[in-house]
């Protein structure tokens, strides 16, 4: 398990992140969304030892990781922008690779990269924005490393190979029992492979659990009566948030769906939609909570 306590980090006197406490389960797949600027990347680089934090401390199976060779040693990591020299391929790659890491699959990685339809012995510089990634992706999943460390993983993929590269993602981590930590500004990505979320804001953590609670504890319901209806009209009903299109009422409502159904159909609804809550729509509604909405700014620029 990767585990951060009270960790810090500043650039230039600014706090990036502050006081963060994290515990990543071994054989998940964890997804770290936020606001822009919110400090996913430099979250993710913390805890894959690039930086070292200002202050707390992270594990890995309670090692620190920090200038720790063994716990390095277990770790592939695939920046946001990946750079390969000009003349370098994913064969001259792949063989430096293997020097690296004793657990290197040299035939792996030239086998995804046909399957990929890549050539393997082409320079990477000459590739396309997504295929550079698919190359960084494979060489990455080819260490067949403990932890796997992805930013803005799927950034540039088309969406053949974007289902692909979840796929073999989630291979991984079933297989193997690997870790796999990613980021993404793609909610709809994160829902399709992560088994716990992260949401940062202003370089804190302000939500965090499991995807499936998200989607069976959360929904967004869509109802209208054939009268006026008052505010007591819901009361037993927890409400996160509520808005009224003509005589429709949108709300976010937190609790169980059979039991959320049975009291909206109390109210005798002339419409009645309940529906869950998908992560775009449910990280919205965490920021707003922030003050971080899309509502414009009242008094424009002066």
């Amino acid at each position: 398990m990767i585990t951060l306590k009270n960790v810090t980090k500043s650039f230039d006197n600014k706090a990036v992140l502050s006081d963060i406490d994290l515990e990543i389960k071994n054989g998940s797949v964890y997804g770290i969304a936020g606001s822009n600027g919110a400090g996913k990347s430099t979250l993710l680089r913390l805890i894959a030892g690039i930086y070292k934090p200002d202050k707390g401390e992270i594990t890995a199976d309670k090692a620190p990781v920090w200038e720790n060779p063994a716990v390095k040693g277990r770790i592939a990591f695939v920046p946001e922008e990946p750079y390969f020299p000009s003349v370098v391929s994913i064969k001259s790659s792949a063989e430096s690779y293997k020097l690296l890491y004793p657990s290197f699959d040299f035939d792996k990685c030239l086998t995804l990269a046909m399957d990929s339809g890549l050539d393997y012995r082409k320079p990477v510089s000459s590739f396309s924005k997504g295929m550079k990634r698919q190359a960084a992706l494979i060489l990455a999943l080819s260490q067949n490393a403990d932890y796997l460390f992805f930013d803005e993983t799927f950034d540039g993929l088309d969406p053949v190979m974007r289902t692909r590269f979840k796929n073999l993602i989630n291979e991984e981590v079933i297989s193997r029992g690997a870790t796999a930590v990613v980021t993404s500004h793609s909610l709809r990505e994160l829902e399709d492979v992560c088994d716990e979320l992260v949401i940062l804001h202003n370089g804190s953590v302000v939500y965090e659990n499991a995807v499936d609670m998200i989607k069976s504890s959360y929904f967004k319901v869509q109802i209208a009566y054939d009268g006026p209806k008052r505010e007591e009209d819901f009361e037993g009903l927890e409400i996160l948030d509520k808005s009224k299109n003509n005589s429709v009422f949108e709300l976010i409502i937190k609790g169980g769906r059979a039991e959320v159904t049975e009291k909206l159909r109390a109210t005798e609804p002339a419409l009645l939609d309940i529906m869950p809550l998908s992560l775009e729509e449910f990280f919205v509604y965490e920021l707003k909570t922030q003050g971080y909405t899309a509502e414009p700014v009242k008094g424009g620029l002066r």
